[in-house]
């Protein structure tokens, strides 16, 4: 039994149809990247799965039960918990204060501090534990909300962009960190654009397009389609071309 499905879920916003029935299966124990060019329903089918929108029309199911009509708290209750592109930190406190309001609730206080260490070690962070969070270097913030993420340990987690505006370097890292959640245990659902963090991690790949699932498959079989290069292809070419309109029409000059 799959730990996370969807069945022919559908989400339109007024003539739009965003997610066009789409059935995605997540086995316990995989890391199962979503990946497909902008516009391709990528966000909004995550969306869905939290529980932020209300499908038009389908099923979601966790561990067999289905969630569909389920807010979003409730479904983190079951074990689901997510990690937002854009940090969702507190600047204002100190590394370990975050992971101490994240963490307080579910740890008795003699497991609490050896538990936020333990993390702390983890996301490469003891260092900068009494540093103000808002100081913090764009990819270390991003690791911040990883670990308040994964900090109550969940069935399921859910990673909205984890690279974006990383390095290569600190990609890496964070490709290894999930790397050791999943051989922890953890499942993970990533949706992604940098490759070489989605070949680093996953098990298996779906390709989304138009809202459709495009494509299923590894890495290396997706990689290897042609169908999935002609969609990214197109789309830079595309982008190549309004690049181009743009500096024929300001003579060359750039801001």
């Amino acid at each position: 039994m799959p730990l996370l499905e969807t069945r022919a879920l559908n989400k339109r916003f007024g003539g739009l149809h965003v997610t066009n029935n789409v059935d995605l299966a997540l086995e316990t124990g995989q890391v199962h990247c979503l990946i497909g060019p902008n516009g391709a329903g990528k966000s909004t089918l995550f969306r869905l799965i939290l529980g932020e929108h209300p499908p038009s029309s389908g099923a979601i199911l966790f561990a067999g039960e289905d969630i569909t009509a389920l807010k979003p708290f409730q479904r983190i209750r079951r074990g689901m918990s997510v990690k937002f592109q854009v940090p969702g930190i507190f600047k204002a406190l100190s590394v370990r204060q975050n992971l101490e309001i994240a963490m307080q609730h579910h740890y008795d206080p003699a497991s609490l501090s050896r538990e936020i260490g333990a993390l702390l070690d983890f996301l490469n962070l003891t260092a900068d534990a009494g540093r103000l969070a808002g100081n913090l270097s764009h990819g270390q913030k991003q690791w911040l909300e990883i670990g308040m993420a994964v900090s109550l340990k969940p069935r399921l987690l859910l990673l909205d962009e984890p690279t974006a505006g990383m390095s290569p370097e600190e990609t890496h890292a964070t490709g290894e960190m999930v790397k050791r959640l999943n051989a922890e245990g953890m499942t993970v659902l990533a949706v992604e654009h940098d490759m070489a963090f989605v070949r680093q991690v996953a098990d298996q790949v779906t390709v989304l397009h138009l809202g459709k699932v495009f494509a299923q498959g590894t890495i290396d079989a997706i990689v290897a389609d042609e169908r999935v290069a002609a969609i990214y292809l197109g789309q830079a070419t595309a982008q190549e071309a309004a690049h181009d309109t743009s500096h024929a029409q300001t003579g060359g000059v750039h801001a």
